[in-house]
This record gives C-alpha cells, structure tokens and sequence, in this order.
C-alpha cells in the first residue's frame, strides 16, 4: 500500500513537473520570434500593432547571419560599449547612436556587446487621434538591447531626407499611453533641426520616430507677422468699440429705433470677443481655474458675436422683405435672450463637460503660441466650426434676397444720369452689410490647400480689424439721417 502510494506521488510530481517545463519552454518560444518576422507577426496577431512591435523587438532572435548584410526595411547592427554605432538605410535616413546609450543598454548584461534594430515602418500602422498634423510617410523604430533608453545626456540623432519644405515640419515619437490601447505622437524629449528638405531629429530616447507634417501652419516669420497684425486690430476694435458704446450711452435717446439697438448689442459683443481674446492671449500661462475662465468667457463672446450676426441678418430681412405687420411684442428683449441666452446655455454645457483649457494654437522650436480656449477638438468643430457655418450660409441668404431687392428698387427710382454714383454707393453698402452680417468669418474656411497663406492673411486682416469697419460704417450709415434731420429742423 505504501509502495503504491509513493509510486502514485512520484508520477503526479513528474507529471507537474514536465507541465511547468511546458509552460515555460511554451512563455520562451513565444518571445523568441526572429527579429526580421516581428512586424509580420504583429500584424497578423495583434490590434495594437505598434505596442507589440515595441515588446518583440526588444526580447526577438537576432540570428547571427543578419549581421553583415541587411534587407531594405530591417538593420540589425552590433554595438560596442566603447563606441558610437550607426545605420544608414536604403532610403537616405541616418541613425546615429551615443556611446552613451550603448553603455546604457549593457549595464544589466555581462556581454559588453549589445545589438542595434532599425525597421522602417508605414505611418498608417499608427492611428493617432491628434489634429496637428500627420506623420511623414516612414516611421523609423529603433531599439538597442532589452533596456528602455531615456534621459540621454548627449541625444540620439535621426536625420530623414526629402521632408516636404513647403510644410511646417517637426520631430515626434510614438508615445505609448498607459490606460489604454491607443498612443500619439509627442515631441517630449525631441528637438527639431531644418536643414533645407532634411530634418534632423534630436531625442534622450529611443522608440519609434517620425517627423510631423502640418499643411496648414505658416512658418515662424509669417506666424509673427500674424501675431502682430492680430494684437494691433484687436487693440483698436476695443477701443473703436468701447468709443461707440459710450457715445451710444451718451445721446441714446427715450425709444431707439430697433436697428440702432441691435447694432449696439453686437459691438458690445465684438468689444467682449476682442477684449477677452487679449486677456486669454497675454494671460496664456494661466493655469487651473483661472485659465478654465477665460477659455469660457473668450468662447461665450464669440457664439455672442455670432448669434447677433444672425440677428442682425433676422432683422435686416424684416425690414426689406417684410415690410408691412412686423410689429412684434417686446422685440428687443426677445432678441435679447436669444442673442446672449444661446451662448451662455452652450457655454454652460461645455463648462460642465470639462471642455476648457490651455489650447496650443501654433508650435515649433522656437515659437509656441497658446491661450485658453477649447482644447477638445470635437467640442470646438461643433460649437465654433459648424455654428459658424450654419450662421454664414443664413446670412448669406439673407444678403442674396437684399441685394435682389436693392437691385429691383435702384431699377424704379434710379436716373440714368446718377446711375454711376450710385453703383459705387451700392457697392459700399454691400461691403457694409458683408461685414455687419460676419461674412469675414467665412475665410476661416479658406485657410486650407493652396491659398492656405493668402486666406490667413485675408483672414487675420478682416476679422483682427473687424470692430473699427463695423463701428466706421455704423457711423457713416446713421450720419446721413442725422444731417438730413437737423437741415430740415434748420431750413425755414
């Protein structure tokens, strides 16, 4: 009985033990795939395709054969701790390697050699939710040994040839996100050096690297000029403004004509849009709370300018399509809550939804432009893309039906002899009515493709100067009836 059962004991203890021999044997396989066939096996095998190429590169067979020759896509290089190492690929881009980093990798190892993996990747293997723009189309991942490299002192350096020059370009990695499955392009730790239509890619770290192409954003010069042209406009539309809400205040009389009222309520708009625009854009290190603010207020003025935009292309259609019974009960302060109530409901729900903060509008070496806004992309695509879209193409209907109906009026009453006189004058009242009904706002849809520069400047240039036109034509508009009432007062 005894013997049986130490027999019995001596099997189940060989049986377990050639099972964990299994399952270890089974762990060391599954790491052990040849270097040359990770990328092929990721991609066969896994969603995430560049945390699993990351993973098997470092622990991957090298194979010794690989070391004197290469394929087009793969490199697989020795390194010494004593020196420098370097691979230079079909393609033109260089990787260059500190001593450092080599030294680094082989502290945890009694072999003093280690061994250097470039592989060059598509870009579409990484999906990237960032809007900044979008990688070149080679992506090179470099890995030395079974060590994570970082905080260099003296950096890697990985210079890619034949980057488009006529783009904004600069250095980033692959940054793997820890709570989830998705990563992004980063430039921590990366610094960018232009050197004609060859970039040159500084980093303390290895991964993967890629140089990030923006269409659409001018170059430090124009960026400055933009800068400049935007401080100055938005300066004197305050003042403008501010000036002709006070002298508003000053003569407003007992019952202001309904037109008079909606137009003070959008230049004290065009005054809270400018004025919180430069509080957000000189305030732009502000942090927390206070950032969070201005974010909301600089978003709260816009949709305000916008809505009483639309307000005003409402009214305009009122008085030149509907000319008789559009008396309506308490107007203006219908107008009124439509005008400032839409904005603040929005505002208040993006509030809720955490959706302000530091936003970077503009980044390179040596220029970073911020403020606080909406960095939420999807937030501001709704709230400021497609409300201004929806707002432009009703007020561009609206300029359609007065210019139909201007056209039928001039045809009635004009002379022959005055028709030169007044279609310059019809002419300026168009431009008038364009930027009173926030037609300028329309380029903001221009500054992609090939006029991307020119509409930017248009852009800049229109709307940074945009309170001074309004409050110029306000003023030349209700001047002529003022004159013409005192003369009559005057005349015996």
């Amino acid at each position: 009985m005894e013997r049986s059962y130490s027999e019995e004991m001596r099997r189940i203890y060989v049986l377990t033990l050639f099972m964990f021999s299994s399952l270890v044997l089974a762990g060391k396989g599954a790491g052990s795939i040849a270097c040359r066939r990770v990328l092929k096996y990721c991609q066969g095998n896994e969603i995430n395709i560049p945390r699993c190429v990351e993973d098997r590169m470092r622990h991957c067979k090298k194979g010794k054969h690989l070391l004197d020759g290469s394929e087009k896509d793969f490199y697989l290089r020795s390194a010494n701790s004593s020196s420098a190492a370097r691979v230079d690929t079909v393609y033109g881009h260089i990787i260059h390697i500190p001593s450092e980093a080599v030294l680094k990798s082989t502290l945890s190892d009694s072999d003093q050699e280690v061994y250097l993996i470039v592989s060059v990747l598509n870009s579409s293997l990484f999906e990237a939710t960032s809007d900044k723009g979008s990688p070149h189309e080679q992506v090179l991942g470099v890995w030395l040994g079974d060590q994570v490299i970082h905080n260099l002192f003296h950096p890697v350096r990985i210079e890619f040839v034949n980057v488009s020059q006529n783009e904004s370009r600069k250095c980033v990695f692959w940054k793997m996100s820890h709570n989830s499955e998705q990563g992004s392009w980063s430039t921590d730790g990366c610094n960018t050096i232009h050197n004609n239509t060859d970039i040159v890619c500084e980093c303390n770290h290895l991964s993967f690297f890629a140089v990030l192409v923006s269409p659409d954003a001018p170059d430090p010069v124009n960026i400055h000029r933009l800068e400049y042209i935007t401080y100055i406009g938005s300066c004197l539309s305050v003042v403008f403004t501010l000036i002709a809400l006070m002298l508003s205040l000053c003569h407003r009389q007992v019952k202001a004509d309904h037109s008079v009222i909606i137009h003070m309520q959008l230049t004290g708009s065009l005054f809270l849009l400018h004025f919180f625009f430069l509080a957000s854009s000189f305030w732009s290190k502000a942090e927390g709370a206070a950032c969070l603010s201005l974010g909301l207020l600089l978003h709260w003025a816009l949709l305000g300018t916008l809505t009483w935009t639309a307000i005003e292309g409402f009214h305009l259609y009122l008085l030149l399509v509907q000319v008789f019974n559009i008396y309506v009960r308490r107007y203006t302060l219908k107008l009124s809550l439509l005008g400032w109530g839409v904005p603040t409901i929005t505002v208040m729900i993006c509030g809720v939804g955490g959706s302000y903060g530091k936003y970077t509008l503009t980044e390179n070496t040596s220029n970073i432009t911020s403020l606080c806004w909406i960095p939420t992309a999807a937030v501001r695509y709704i709230t400021v893309n497609g409300y201004l879209g929806l707002v432009l193409l009703f007020n561009i209907a609206i300029l359609a039906v007065t210019v139909v109906k201007m056209r039928q009026l001039r045809l009635r009453t004009v002379q022959a002899g005055r028709k030169v006189r007044r279609f310059w004058k019809d002419w300026a009242n168009l431009l008038g009515l364009s930027c009173v009904l926030g037609l300028p706002w329309g380029l903001a849809f221009t500054t992609k493709g090939a006029i991307s520069l020119p509409g930017i400047y248009i852009f800049t240039i229109l709307n940074a100067f945009q309170g001074v036109l309004m409050v110029l034509w306000f003023g030349l508009s209700h001047a002529s009836p003022i004159m013409r009432s005192k003369a009559q007062r005057t005349s015996p």
